[in-house]
């Protein structure tokens, strides 16, 4: 390590409501200052960290949302890993510049591998030949790996996403990151958190469970803080977005589908989504969809559809992609964004028994848009839906293939509490930025912005764009 270390932590759903249960995280503050954070449209994980790494909008690294329509594959693909997917220079390219030598530890931190750091920890499943999934994770350099899980665990993949989805990964990344910290002593730590994503969706920011899920985090967090204060380390804390109440699902692949737009195709009973030869389709994206229209043709009246949607507050034609930094290839030929109460559903079948054996289940590659419903075990059975999920991992014990059909369809879409994705209303419920340095002390930062904070925090402010 040289020079001024870094700790950045990302720590997702974060606002300023929130930090009145969280004391640790308001003292990072109290010491040195806390910002007001301007997030990016759509504010979700992969663009904003994106944003965060790079300086650019969507517009320039590329990463339109956490998914998108592969155009050259024909395909809806969500939650992909490769950091080539990611344009501009990233923070420390621009760093190595001016430092060479310059050390970077990712840990869990989105687009994570491929990235040319030096450590790299992210969830990454075992997927066996059978089907079996076993949770693991990646890292690089591959020595890596036996290190961390001999010391802190095998990461806890069920409880990092799905209904299960709770404390337990968090705690992993937290303690794998103060590992590597102690290990190798990297000049950045990128650190990412999830926790607050969970109850907040679930239950909605105004519900006590949510309070009490900041209150534990922030005591999960306090060893992490310290470690990074005995090191003299500069820290930073940052969100990507806050989540807001939204009860309301909106079911756009629905009305394109009613209208003739959207095309399915059946095999066993099941229909699935044919982008190839849909007029029309949308990836949902939390309160943010991305409609893809084949024939330019068709736009405008797509556009007057999706205009006359209840649910729908904005649609972006190519001048409001622009003036929103969405204007990229990879976007939508039409954006949709959410009222504040509601939020976009991927469901695109008219009839629940037509749905696709994944719909059932936690598949987020699978699925051609973000799904809520499966952090809830089916609101319609709960029970029954708990029963099978013990009966799976009983299978799953005895090294049989199971499924993890639990989750509902249209009733788990009713049941989701809180949403995020649109620009927040009020600053009081948006991301916040928080900094141990009171010498870089400001009011507002905006998300391009944070990459230069972070290079002056490293003293490196005079490396400049490539």
């Amino acid at each position: 390590m040289s020079g001024n270390p870094l700790v950045v932590v990302d720590v997702v759903g974060l606002t300023p409501r929130l930090l009145a249960h969280m004391p640790r995280l308001r003292a990072v503050g109290e010491r040195g200052f806390r910002a007001e954070l301007g997030t990016v449209l759509p504010a979700v994980t992969c663009s904003v960290q994106s944003t965060f790494l790079t300086g650019e909008p969507p517009s320039g690294h590329g990463v339109v949302g956490n998914g998108w329509y592969f155009r050259d594959l024909g395909e809806v693909l969500l939650w992909r890993q490769h950091n080539a997917l990611v344009g501009g220079e990233k923070l420390w390219q621009t760093a190595r510049r001016a430092r060479p030598g310059y050390t970077v530890a990712n840990i869990c931190w989105w687009y994570a591998m491929g990235a040319d750091v030096d450590w790299t920890v992210t969830p990454r499943p075992v997927y066996h030949a059978d089907g079996r999934k076993d949770p693991d994770c990646y890292t690089h350099p591959p020595e890596l790996h036996d290190r961390l899980t001999g010391t802190v665990g095998t990461f806890p993949l069920f409880q990092y996403w799905g209904p299960g989805a709770g404390l337990a990964s968090s705690r992993w990344i937290c303690r794998a990151a103060r590992q590597v910290m102690a290990d190798h002593d990297p000049d950045l730590t990128l650190v990412y958190v999830p926790h607050l994503d969970y109850d907040l969706q679930r239950y909605g920011p105004a519900d006590p469970r949510s309070a009490a899920a900041a209150r534990e985090l922030d005591a999960e967090l306090g060893p992490l803080l310290d470690a990074a204060e005995r090191r003299g380390a500069t820290v930073v804390v940052l969100s990507e977005y806050g989540i807001t109440e939204a009860r309301r699902p909106v079911d756009v692949n629905r009305l394109l589908r009613a209208e003739g737009l959207l095309h399915v195709h059946t095999q066993a009973g099941m229909e699935y989504l044919d982008p190839w030869t849909s007029r029309a389709f949308a990836v949902a994206d939390h309160q943010v969809a991305h409609v893809y229209v084949r024939d330019r043709a068709d736009v405008a009246a797509v556009r007057k559809l999706c205009e006359a949607l209840p649910g729908v507050d904005l649609v972006l034609d190519a001048d409001g992609k622009a003036a929103h930094g969405l204007d990229h290839p990879r976007a939508g030929e039409l954006v949709l964004v959410a009222e504040p109460d509601a939020w976009f559903t991927y469901y695109y079948w008219l009839d629940d028994d037509d749905a696709p054996d994944f719909a059932r289940t936690v598949e987020i590659h699978r699925k051609p848009g973000y799904d809520p419903a499966e952090l809830l075990f089916d609101p319609a059975a709960p029970g029954a839906a708990k029963r099978r999920a013990a009966l799976a991992l009983a299978r799953k014990k005895l090294g049989l293939r199971y499924t993890m059909d639990v989750v509902g369809l249209d009733a788990g879409a009713r049941a989701v509490r809180g949403s995020h994705g649109r620009l927040p209303d009020d600053p009081a419920d948006g991301p916040v930025l928080l900094c141990s340095a009171a010498s870089a002390a400001r009011d507002r930062i905006a998300a391009t912005e944070v990459k230069g904070l972070l290079l002056e925090l490293a003293g490196l402010s005079d490396a400049g764009p490539a």
